[in-house]
This record gives C-alpha cells, structure tokens and sequence, in this order.
C-alpha cells in the first residue's frame, strides 16, 4: 500500500536530501527501473545509502572518486535480498534520470518515479528481487493508473547511450510475466 503522502508501508524509509516538488502540471506516468551497486558489484554495503543521503565517504573506494558533490536519489532500493528502502517519497520528484526523455518529453524526473535494484548491468538479479519489484510495481500502478506496462522502462531506455541500466540480465519477459 502507498500512503497518502506516497510512501510504500512495506519499505523502510530512509530520506534523501535530493528531491524537489514535481512541477504542477507533470502527472506521474513513468517507471524506471535503474541498476546500482557502489562499489561496482559489490553487494550488501552501506554505500548506497550514504550516496542517496549524501554522506558517502568518497575515499572509501578508489571507484568513488567520481561521486564526490554527486546529488542523486532514487524512489526506492530493491536489496538482493529482496528488502525494500524508499529514499523519496513517490509525490517528489527523485533526482534518478538525469538527462533524459520519453516518447519526446524531456525531464524524465517530472513525471517518473525511480526504482533501483542492488545489481549491475551484467549480473543475474535474485528472485526476491523480481517479487519485491513485481509487488512495487503493482502497488505504484494501483496508485498511478497512468503508469501502464507500456510505461515502465528501463534507464537505457530514456538516455540511450549515456546509460546502459538495468542491463542485458534483466528478465523484462519474466518481469512482465510476474505483473500478469
């Protein structure tokens, strides 16, 4: 269930400093499943977290050298295990797409809600994985009617060439098969 102030009940909310208010006319008509892991394919860390609450210790790992003033959020998280951090509630607008566009329209982050799953582009994702998304999904297409089957993709999809998420290893068949 989503709340009335758009927060998922069955996730742990943890907020993010970035996110702004959605701009008034952009109604919430887009999924975009993301991938992450910090550092890249390594799970289970605090990393992410730190990133999206921004207090990544950017000497921690070589690889987070990049990262240092990144502001970046995402709706919510989906561990390997299957557990669920919701980092900005789904009313916001997350800072998750960048540069990006849908069907001609410009500024995904407008009208889009962001999911994250713990992986790489190259990695298998985990079964409790596709569940907790499938159940996500469900949940955030009950609440945004907008967002149909048609309008869920994936990061690749809305800045191609600049990012290749969720990547070749995810199932979208079998995803597709779990919301039917």
């Amino acid at each position: 269930m989503i709340d009335t102030f758009g927060l998922l009940c069955s996730a742990t909310f943890i907020k993010s400093p970035f996110y702004n208010q959605r701009p008034d006319q952009a109604e919430i008509s887009l999924l975009v499943i993301h991938c992450i892991s910090l550092p890249e394919g390594k799970f289970a860390t605090e990393h992410i977290k730190n990133l999206f609450t921004g207090c990544l210790d950017c000497s921690a790992d070589p690889s987070f050298v990049d990262l240092q003033g990144l502001e970046v959020s995402a709706h919510c998280v989906i561990r390997r295990d299957g557990a669920i951090e919701q980092y900005v509630p789904f009313i916001q607008r997350a800072w998750h797409a960048g540069v990006s566009s849908f069907e001609g329209i410009a500024g995904c982050n407008d009208f889009s809600i962001g999911v994250e799953l713990e992986g790489t582009d190259c990695s298998p994702y985990t079964e409790l994985q596709y569940q907790a998304l499938a159940e996500v999904t469900r949940q955030i297409q009950q609440q945004y009617p907008l967002i149909t089957n048609k309008r869920i993709v994936g990061h690749s999809d809305i800045a191609p060439g600049r990012k290749t998420d969720p990547g070749s290893e995810f199932n979208w068949p079998y995803f597709f098969q779990l919301l039917a």
